[in-house]
């Protein structure tokens, strides 16, 4: 599966985005997925998690209660809400595939990746 995420750009602190990952080539509806996020010179970390059939959700905890994720299979897409935007989440963000019913935390439990989008926070 090939994903492309996007929506990605500068934002003020206290601001929102919504980031969006496509895919092509399967159908979306048998992955978990997974959003990940890597800032300059740190390593990439989990960020949030939806099971395929999009009922259940884990959260990182520097970002629970502020980011959702969500996804529509129909459209062959996942999303991250993210708002109360702070200078700490600028990082390049990432959508991961997972060919199983359940998420995972760990980057190795992911097999496809997306080539990731660009967050930016200003304070």
């Amino acid at each position: 599966v090939q994903l492309q995420a996007s929506g990605g750009g500068l934002v003020q602190a206290g601001g929102s985005l919504r980031l969006s990952c496509e895919a092509s080539g399967r159908t979306l509806s048998n992955y978990a997925m997974g959003w990940f996020r890597q800032a300059p010179g740190k390593e990439r970390e989990f960020v949030a998690a939806i099971a395929w059939s999009g009922h259940h959700t884990y959260y990182a905890e520097s970002v629970k209660g502020r980011f959702n994720i969500s996804r529509d299979n129909a459209k062959n897409a996942v999303y991250l809400q993210m708002s109360s935007l702070g200078p700490e989440d600028t990082a390049v963000y990432y959508c991961a595939a997972r060919p199983a019913p359940y998420f995972s935390t760990p980057i190795g439990g992911y097999n496809f990746w997306g080539q990731g989008t660009q967050v930016t926070v200003s304070s």
